[in-house]
């Protein structure tokens, strides 16, 4: 009769890799810090139309719907760009896909300075975000092979920091060229340069995947997986195609985030693009105040992605859908109080408009994370091509029908959109709350056993 013990099946061992790899931590937060302020400064050469946007209303004579043309016509095509650029980022080395893509940002910015007529304004527009989205595929890829997916929220969080910091130190750097200058090409030339020096950066500080570099991939690295478990997760047999189509076309889930991420970039660039506009008209702020309050609405962003990624990972076991129904309820009576506020009271408003940022961030940042698990590391940027595609579509509400309803309505429908996707994005988030949670590790995850045949 044959021994129980010893005919029970052997656990599959895993090599401590961190002993063998001392520099993949040195590469890991090299990949990280490139990827976050490369990412921010394509910010520089997007968000930097806000401050400007009042100022070229007057020196240009043009309404806020044609304006706002012109901001649509730039969100539709980032969106479609950063659909189709996902699968050549999936594909291309991010060293080069990335760098390229900020510097024909910055060529494309400095025309739209040069020009004046809202044909124009809108054709250079439209190449500035078509270029726009090589940005974000490039890093999406750079995460989904440099981080394992029960770190990814809490390191997508850290990244997101750059890109919000971007945003917020260019409203203060156009603030203060519109301040001093009163010139709101300015808005467009400093921001090219900056932008072909990150360009520069992006060439020399970035590189491919862990496994470009002789070193493994990262799940096998931290212990979470052993190659066989994670070839069997990615379906490395599969064609890149049947990925795309099994885990990111048809995902039901995937689907659900990518319509709520649409309703969250409603919320999102209503302020980014209008926020300016909405405190200077509507609660008398100056312009230069203006920039600040956009600064800190980016900054409390910031933060809000460094917290709710770690509490996405680390209290709610990955399921990062129920922080965001949560941040969308409190979004939700956040902007009834700003829109109900009159003015002349300065600090509330402050305080309304830094809270709207704080919350609008959580969901933005952490459905891209949901997407980036569901596709895999495989179609990661494929993934957030889709959720993109779908968010950037908004700006058909956020730019070109926000300025119509002001035009025609005034604030009032602005805000009530505002609340209506609000509510919205809290049901669909909902829908996703037991999506993503972390499957618990093996006991034989500590490296018991050290294999004879590693490669």
């Amino acid at each position: 009769m044959s021994d129980p013990v010893s005919s029970a099946p052997l656990p599959v061992a895993r090599l401590d890799y961190q002993q063998q790899f001392p520099s993949y931590r040195y590469w890991r937060v090299r990949m990280l810090a490139t990827s976050l302020v490369g990412y921010a400064v394509f910010y520089f050469v997007r968000t930097n139309i806000s401050v400007a946007l009042p100022v070229m209303e007057k020196s240009l004579h043009e309404s806020k719907e044609n304006l706002g043309f012109v901001l649509t016509v730039g969100g539709v095509v980032y969106g479609i760009s950063k659909f189709i650029n996902g699968f050549l980022g999936d594909r291309a080395n991010p060293r080069y896909f990335m760098a390229l893509g900020l510097f024909l940002c910055a060529v494309m910015n400095v025309f739209f300075g040069l020009s004046s007529s809202i044909a124009m304004l809108a054709l250079f527009w439209f190449l500035n975000n078509w270029a726009q989205g090589m940005g974000f595929p490039p890093c999406a890829k750079t995460m989904g092979y440099w981080f394992s997916p029960r770190e990814r929220s809490t390191t997508f969080g850290i990244w997101h920091t750059g890109h919000t910091m971007g945003a917020a130190l260019v409203s203060v750097l156009t603030g203060y060229l519109i301040k001093y200058w009163g010139n709101w090409r300015l808005c467009f030339f400093v921001p090219a340069g900056l932008a072909v020096l990150g360009s520069l950066m992006i060439l020399a500080s970035l590189r491919d995947t862990p496994e470009s570099m002789g070193l493994p991939p990262v799940e096998l690295y931290k212990g979470e997986q052993t190659e066989q478990e994670l070839e069997a997760e990615i379906e490395a047999a599969q064609p890149y195609w049947k990925i795309v189509w099994d885990m990111v076309l048809t995902s039901k889930f995937m689907w659900i985030i990518s319509v709520a991420n649409f309703l969250v970039y409603t919320l999102r660039y209503a302020a980014v693009f209008w926020g300016p506009t909405m405190l200077q008209e509507l609660k008398h702020v100056t312009p230069a105040a203006s920039g600040w309050m956009q600064f800190s609405f980016e900054i409390a962003g910031m933060v809000s992605a460094l917290i709710s990624g770690y509490v996405a990972d680390h209290w709610f076991g990955g399921r990062a859908g129920r922080v965001c129904a949560i941040a969308m309820a409190a979004m939700a009576a956040i902007v009834f109080a700003f829109w109900k506020l009159p003015p002349g009271h300065a600090a509330l408003t402050t305080t309304c408009y830094i809270a709207m940022g704080f919350m609008v961030y959580i969901p933005q940042m952490l459905i891209a994370a949901i997407a980036m698990n569901l596709g895999t590391k495989r179609a990661a940027a494929a993934a957030v091509g889709l959720t993109g595609i779908l968010g950037y579509a908004s700006t058909a509400v956020s730019g070109f029908g926000v300025g119509f309803i002001v035009d025609h309505t005034g604030w009032n429908g602005a805000f009530e959109m505002m609340i209506v996707c609000a509510i919205a994005t809290l049901v669909l988030m909902a829908l996703t709350w037991n999506v993503g949670a972390h499957h618990k590790l093996p006991r034989e995850s500590a490296f018991p056993v050290e294999p004879t045949n590693v490669r």
